[in-house]
């Protein structure tokens, strides 16, 4: 999907409509950072982005952030800003929707 220009709404729903499995693209730009969006179900590997704090938004569904610490469990609505260099991994026990937030140059670093 393009990103948005400056001038149309962002649809949430429109943009994944129909979508299953695993998709993860770049909604709109804000600065030096991106708005994303994201549809999978099942676990997205253990990672860390060195230099980037990562902001999710749930949207649809329900996320599961897996830190070292524990487990945090969002539903529409809700938010959870994981920050620069935390190892995390992200699980969708059902198809779910979620906006995430990050600096567009953000690395990510893979453990596992």
């Amino acid at each position: 999907m393009p990103l948005a220009s400056t001038h149309e709404p962002i649809d949430f729903t429109t943009a994944t409509s129909g979508l299953d499995g695993h998709h993860n693209f770049e909604l709109a730009g804000v600065n030096d950072h991106c708005l994303r969006i994201a549809v999978f179900e099942g676990e997205y590997r253990w990672h860390r982005h060195p230099d980037s704090d990562e902001l999710f938004v749930v949207v649809e569904g329900r996320l599961e952030i897996d830190l070292d610490e524990g487990t945090i469990v969002l539903g529409p609505g809700q938010a959870y800003l994981v920050g620069a260099d935390v190892r995390h991994r992200t699980r969708a026990p059902e198809r779910t929707v979620n906006l995430c937030f990050e600096r567009r140059t953000a690395q990510t670093v893979f453990d596992d």
